[in-house]
């Protein structure tokens, strides 16, 4: 099954996984404030605005974002001001609301500290944003309401892998994050 880009979010854990059958030449770049998705070096040139962006971002209250879009910002700088993490959320997804596309794509986006954790999106028809006591998945399409998900992950690297072996098609790159005593671990694989 084809569910576009996906996060799982839970308590000191979370993922994004990017799945694509449009742009599969891009990878997930460790940078000092981010992770971030960009082109390949061989990827062919493109205007889309959609391709590259922040998809994980660490506030300073010590909180982790983790999204498919450019809201990864502005949720972050929500926090930063003091916003709680629905707030953040809500404001954010209804401010940029779903990607102008093709196909309607779904903004999605989580926050996580090490013992709570949101998760929100923001479709054509409406906007959930809710707090989460386990592993609670949303994607892009066909998962687009969060659901209680099954991963087993502990560790970032583990998170990234589980994301990006999961069963669904055109796996294109993942991010794991554990937030822990106010102590950030991330990973990539780009596969």
């Amino acid at each position: 099954m084809y569910v576009g880009r996906f996060i799982v979010v839970g308590p000191g854990i979370a993922a994004y996984r990017v799945s694509s059958r449009s742009f599969p030449n891009r990878q997930i770049v460790e940078r000092e404030d981010a992770l971030t998705v960009a082109p390949t070096s061989d990827a062919p040139e493109t205007d889309n605005p959609y391709i590259s962006y922040n998809c994980v971002r660490e506030a300073e209250t010590g909180q982790i974002v983790v999204g498919n879009g450019s809201q990864v910002d502005p949720i972050t700088e929500k926090l930063d001001l003091g916003y709680p993490a629905r707030d953040a959320l809500v404001e954010s997804l209804l401010a940029l609301d779903y990607e102008k596309d093709d196909y309607e794509t779904p903004r999605i986006a989580g926050v996580v500290g090490d013992d709570e954790a949101t998760i929100g999106i923001v479709r054509k028809d409406a906007v959930l944003v809710e707090a989460v006591e386990e592993p609670t998945l949303v994607a892009t399409y066909e998962e687009n309401s969060p659901r209680t998900f099954e991963f087993a992950a502990t560790t970032a690297e583990d998170a990234a892998r589980e994301a990006y072996d999961l069963d669904f098609e055109h796996a294109v790159c993942a991010a794991g994050i554990v937030v822990d005593d106010d102590r950030v671990e991330t990973a990539v694989v780009n596969d």
